[in-house]
């Protein structure tokens, strides 16, 4: 799997439209956790690139429960990364964060990298 940094500096606005939920294995019901442990949350952020009226939705894994964010709230989100990945024939990309802090709000210095976010269950 390719692994790419996201420049979140060229992005306009990030805003939390849905709030942070443990990721879920869809076959077992059995909550994701990274290698380390930690339970993997899932955040949609709604995405607008700057000089754009278009707006994405897009999931995002961090490997901690994000505190303080709730629906239309606007976010930080920390050492975004792009994952393309292939699977049983079919492909996409995912997004991982080492973290999700609300607007204002300082990244914790605790943060976990965004490439240990992976799922031990498949993808992140």
């Amino acid at each position: 799997m390719q692994t790419i940094p996201v420049d979140v500096r060229r992005l306009g606005a990030l805003m939390c439209v849905v709030p942070p939920e443990p990721r879920v294995n869809q076959e077992t019901g059995e909550v994701r956790k990274d290698r380390d442990g930690n339970v993997i949350y899932v955040v949609g952020i709604s995405v607008r690139q700057r000089d754009n009226r278009r707006a994405d939705v897009i999931d995002v894994a961090v490997p901690s429960e994000p505190h303080g964010i709730a629906e239309g709230m606007r976010v930080n989100v920390v050492d975004l990364v792009a994952v393309a990945w292939e699977i049983e024939g079919r492909k996409g990309t995912s997004f991982r964060a080492s973290e999700i802090t609300p607007q204002g709000a300082p990244a914790t210095t605790g943060a976990v990298p965004a490439g240990r976010a992976k799922s031990s269950g498949g993808e992140a």
